[in-house]
């Protein structure tokens, strides 16, 4: 159980919720144990009746009837602490569930981007959702369980030894058998659940997999094909949990058979001794009512077990990435205000997925205020460029200077709270336009919006929609067109007013008339913005105070489009090219 050792803070953090649920538990469980030595000596007075050595029948009756009552308000009683019980530990197992999901979701959101290429999202939506799932039946089920067991044993044992040593011993017999069964079973089911989990991480995954990807699936009619593949995993996945079963199956016949054992051993041992004169009959019951009362919480010891090493498997594959460090570190957390000027000085920088080395000793200096247009071809560094920029990631060699400062010094938060990024590829959320828009500026106001929109060229598209703004889009904004979600995109970004603004080629899908209308409010917006543009046209860059082009991780061109489109080279070349596609 090492690794669930990891919430024991939570643990901590609600001690006395648990203690007063653990006291209400032992509560529960005295009343309970009450019944049978209350039901032993009615039969017993029923039976000194029968013998003569009580002879008032209204005394005998009257006793019976005390009785009656009084198991009835016991177990009315025990009935009401068992509620109790369960409302404060259960509770507190889903207040745990909570916590742990919430570390696991900041966590997440600490982690590098490295870590995201890395591992697979269904593998992550798995761990937070199912595993936490395991791992609370082991803060709520498993305690409070554990605990009645615990107390059931303590008290019932207590009081049978107390009754008669002899007839106790022998309930005891099957009980080194019970634990040997338990020790050699739950190193099997910690064994299968581990498996079982990855599995189910595999089958989550193939499914998120698939769903994003519907529209590739039918444009080239796999439909079978990924049918048969999801099968494939499925029956597996479906082994494993059948040979998980078949090891917890194992449990509850096991416990039935030893507690059966026990109560032959009652029957018998007790019958000689009643014979023989040593106990009365109600001793023989009394007895049996314990046995019968611990036939649960014997059986629910493999329950128990089985919970604990599916927990332990879960908090294992949880921990994982809790333990991870991110690679990305804030290394200040005093404020960090952005003037805009940004110097990369000789970087070089390498993925370590692909070992691919993306950029080779690149210098330039972009003043605050000013715009930086890059282009190259497919795989020449471009991107690499922005996302160091808003530190993705950390060069591997030279430096990277924020207003004169090295950027890892800088707080992180504010440096990316600062800039304004359009992705190559835009993401909208499964919200309403008006609050993908937002998403840059939380508290901003309808007329932002509206004025963000009109900038991006989008608004008049959006108030076509039925619901305008407050239309609701589908899955990474499915509802839109390629264009539609890069203008929005570019809301999103401008509307929070950055200090630096990142365009990675967000132009691409729209046409070079709209382009243009974009380019100018942006060339209006950003005046005192320190602007990057990623291009593959030449209208997108033209107007920018510098332009470099990158090939293979190198610069090979910088100056102004002016200077560029005299001097041969790919500058010249592409714009030669894209000034004939327009004359046609």
């Amino acid at each position: 159980m090492k690794e669930l050792k990891y919430i024991n803070k939570y643990f901590s953090k609600y001690k006395w919720r648990i203690l007063i649920g653990l006291v209400i538990t032992i509560l529960a469980k005295l009343l309970a144990l009450k019944v049978p030595q209350i039901v032993g000596d009615s039969l017993n007075v029923v039976e000194d009746y029968q013998k003569g050595i009580l002879t008032d029948y209204d005394a005998v009756t009257h006793q019976l009837l005390i009785n009656v009552l009084i198991i009835i308000g016991v177990a009315l009683l025990s009935g009401f602490f068992t509620f109790l019980m369960r409302q404060t530990i259960i509770v507190t197992s889903r207040l745990i569930e909570f916590d742990l999901k919430n570390e696991i979701y900041q966590q997440y959101q600490r982690l590098s981007l490295n870590f995201y290429k890395k591992n697979r999202t269904g593998d992550l939506m798995n761990r937070i959702s199912e595993d936490v799932s395991k791992v609370r039946m082991y803060a709520g089920p498993a305690i409070m369980y554990s605990m009645n067991m615990i107390v059931l044993f303590a008290v019932g044992f207590t009081q049978m030894i107390s009754i008669d040593v002899t007839l106790t011993m022998y309930t005891l017999i099957p009980f080194p058998l019970l634990s040997i069964s338990i020790f050699i079973l739950s190193k099997v089911i910690h064994k299968r659940s581990t498996v079982v989990q990855q599995y189910l991480s595999t089958l989550t995954t193939f499914n998120q997999e698939f769903i994003s990807g519907i529209s590739v699936v039918k444009s080239y009619g796999i439909e079978k094909s990924i049918i048969q593949d999801f099968d494939d995993i499925a029956d597996e996945s479906k082994e494993k949990n059948i040979h998980l079963h078949k090891a917890n199956a194992l449990f509850f016949p096991l416990m039935v058979l030893l507690i059966g054992i026990s109560n032959i051993l009652v029957i018998y041992v007790g019958g000689k001794q009643y014979i023989d004169g040593e106990i009365q009959i109600g001793t023989i019951i009394e007895f049996m009512l314990y046995v019968n009362i611990l036939t649960w919480p014997v059986a629910v010891v493999g329950w128990v077990t089985s919970m604990i090493q599916q927990a332990e498997a879960s908090q294992l594959r949880i921990n994982e990435f809790l333990k991870q460090v991110p690679e990305i570190q804030n290394n200040n957390t005093s404020t960090t205000e952005l003037e805009g000027k940004v110097e990369f000085k000789n970087v070089t920088f390498t993925y370590d997925d692909t070992n691919i080395t993306a950029l080779k000793n690149i210098s330039f200096v972009v003043k605050s205020g000013e715009t930086l247009a890059i282009l190259g071809k497919t795989g020449s560094g471009k991107s690499t460029v922005i996302e160091l920029i808003s530190r993705l990631y950390d060069t591997d060699n030279g430096s990277i200077f924020l207003d004169d400062k090295p950027i890892k010094n800088a707080n992180l938060d504010d440096v990316r709270n600062q800039i304004g990024f359009v992705p190559q590829d835009p993401f909208l959320f499964s919200e309403s336009i008006e609050d993908n828009i937002k998403f840059g500026k939380d508290d901003a106001t309808e007329e932002e919006i509206i004025t963000a929109a009109k900038n991006a060229d989008v608004h008049k598209n959006i108030v076509d929609f039925p619901n305008g703004y407050k239309t609701v889009l589908g899955e990474r904004g499915v509802t839109l067109s390629g264009g539609q979600k890069q203008r929005v995109s570019i809301a999103r970004a401008i509307i929070k007013k950055p200090k630096i603004l990142i365009f990675d080629d967000c132009l691409s899908a729209v046409d070079t008339e709209t382009e243009e209308k974009i380019l100018s409010n942006l060339e209006r917006i950003s005046k005192n913005i320190t602007t990057f543009i990623i291009s593959h046209r030449v209208s997108s860059a033209k107007n920018a105070d510098k332009i470099i082009v990158l090939d293979n991780g190198k610069i090979t061109q910088q100056g102004t489009h002016n200077q560029l489109i005299t001097e041969e080279g790919y500058y010249k070349e592409l714009y030669n090219q894209q000034l004939l596609e327009k004359e046609f």
